[in-house]
């Protein structure tokens, strides 16, 4: 077996273990294809869990290019400033997104950015973990906001 097939293996098999360990402290999403569990502790949602399970590519995870998660953070932060200026936002929104997109920027929750390097070159679900990750931080601060759909999305 050459190395890459037994890398990916190696990989898989912690991405499982893992998952079994947290299995026990879940809570349960909603999308459009259904309900899943997603680790309670996680930031990322729904969607860059079903990526988790479909797209594990090279084993790699993003957060492996600390510049690439940053990177995302100031997309996000860019547009959703654009989008306040025109008048598409409102500030109180920008500034939610703006809180969260220092915080990454500033190294934190770099570890919820786990989609594999792989398919964070594909966009879709790399875009949305970013947007789980970004819109997780403002849930915490607004308990009136819970679930998947009725967050503020940094879109």
């Amino acid at each position: 077996m050459n190395w890459t097939k037994r890398r990916l293996m190696i990989s898989s098999l912690l991405f499982l273990v893992v998952l079994s360990a947290r299995a026990q402290n879940v809570r349960t999403e909603r999308d459009l294809l259904g309900e899943k569990q997603v680790p309670a502790e996680a930031y990322y949602g729904v969607q860059t869990a079903r990526a988790l399970e479909n797209f594990q590519i090279s084993g790699v995870q993003v957060n492996h290019y600390p510049g690439f998660v940053e990177a995302w953070a100031i997309v996000k932060l860019a547009a959703a400033q654009a989008k306040t200026d025109v008048g598409a936002m409102k500030p109180e929104t920008l500034a939610a997104i703006e809180k969260a997109c220092n915080a990454v920027l500033a190294g934190k929750y770099h570890d919820q950015f786990q989609v594999d390097w792989y398919q964070g070159g594909a966009g879709t679900s790399t875009n949305m973990n970013a947007n789980e990750v970004l819109a997780r931080p403002n849930r915490s601060a607004n308990p009136t906001v819970t679930g998947s759909g009725q967050v503020k999305r940094p879109r």
